[in-house]
């Protein structure tokens, strides 16, 4: 039985293959020795080839002259490789360019070495990418010159009402939702478009393009926002993610109705009177209609105790149908009432006048009541003097 060492003095001493040697550790190269031994390839090319290295060979030849150059650019390196340039190189400052009798014509063995012996640069360069597509005609898409966005509404108090009542009349079963049919919109109607109400406030002119009927339309949103999408893309959109509402199933008009003939405008008109019970009167507004134009319906408004005998500036105006001038008149006097303005005025002759189509009233609420005549919800809204707006019936 062999002997077991006893001690770690033993261990070692019994190391015969020397396996625990333990050698020093390298020292780090200095950045002056990394520059000395890269000048010496430098050095040992020049001892292989009798020439300088050169930019137009191979890619080790390249990198080699990049090298001399570079520190020849340097004087701190030039300064430090001055022992070791046995062949006084540091101090020329032309370029090492190749001489026609120092080019050699490389064994080519592979396809690396084709690659890595071009003398002359033709396998590198601003060559085009494989990616590159030549002789394919670019096929052009035609993008539309607007795309509709969703804004906020500025005057959605005008609509916001109209949204209520329908939401109302939906909860009450007086209202449907129904599949969208191609063909329901119409100014007036209601649809409900990815789970939001929205409220087809206004159509634009209708045009046709390629046997289409289109036309831009003013989009009015249950959050208060509004879209002038076109007629086209609101049905493809319905067709995909909407429905259609019903009309209203009860309500009878009896002010207003399909039957009513003339079509014209209903105008809202500020005075200009510089009589200081009229021009101090705030919010002062006649809503009157006509079947002509706004303007010749003003030509003479000094002369006219209609218009206070006063020049008139005309605020807004709306194309209407299917009313008539004195269904309109009881309208605008059993919604405003009160809010009537109570004065007589005397024409040129001296004959007293009692003017019925002049309203006390914020222009926003005006506005507001219009666009209910003009889609047949009037009857469901009164107006309130106390806060000067328009509430729904109960």
């Amino acid at each position: 039985m062999e002997n077991k060492p006893k001690s770690l003095e033993d261990i070692f001493a019994s190391d015969e293959l020397g396996l625990l040697d333990v050698k020093d550790a390298p020292k780090p190269i200095t950045e002056h020795e990394r520059l000395i031994n890269s000048f010496e390839e430098i050095v040992e090319f020049y001892k292989e080839n009798n020439r300088l290295p050169f930019e137009g060979n191979s890619i080790k030849e390249r990198k080699l002259y990049y090298r001399l150059e570079n520190i020849r650019e340097n004087g701190e390196k030039v300064q430090v490789l001055e022992p070791y340039d046995q062949f006084g190189w540091l101090n020329k400052i032309e370029k090492s360019t190749p001489q026609k009798e120092d080019l050699k014509i490389p064994e080519v063995n592979s396809l690396n070495d084709i690659l890595s012996s071009d003398p002359l640069g033709l396998l590198g360069g601003n060559q085009e990418s494989i990616f590159t597509i030549k002789n394919i005609p670019e096929k052009k898409t035609t993008m539309p010159e607007y795309i509709a966005r969703r804004k906020r509404c500025k005057d959605f108090k005008l609509f916001e009402p109209l949204l209520l009542q329908c939401q109302n009349e939906l909860r009450r079963g007086k209202r449907k939702i129904i599949p969208f049919r191609n063909g329901d919109i119409e100014q007036g109607s209601f649809f409900v478009l990815k789970g939001v109400l929205l409220y087809v406030a206004e159509v634009g002119k209708l045009n046709i393009e390629k046997g289409v009927v289109n036309a831009r339309l003013r989009c009015i949103f249950e959050n208060g926002t509004e879209s002038d999408m076109l007629l086209r893309s609101l049905s493809a959109e319905l067709y995909k993610h909407g429905r259609r509402v019903t009309e209203h199933e009860d309500i009878e008009f009896v002010d207003v109705n399909d039957d009513d003939v003339g079509t014209g405008y209903i105008y809202v008109l500020q005075s200009l009177s510089k009589n200081p019970d009229i021009f101090q009167i705030s919010n002062l507004y006649k809503i009157g209609f006509t079947k002509n134009t706004v303007e010749n319906r003003i030509k003479n408004a000094e002369k006219d105790p209609t218009f206070l005998m006063a020049p008139v500036k005309i605020i807004t105006t709306f194309e209407c149908y299917n009313l008539n001038t004195n269904k309109l008149e009881q309208l605008l006097h059993q919604f405003f009432g009160a809010a009537c303005l109570d004065v007589t005025i005397s024409d040129g002759n001296g004959v007293m006048h009692k003017p019925r189509e002049w309203f006390i009233a914020p222009l926003e609420v005006i506005e507001q009541v219009i666009l209910l005549i003009q889609n047949r919800q009037i009857t469901n809204f009164r107006y309130d003097l106390s806060t000067q707006s328009t509430v729904l019936r109960r």
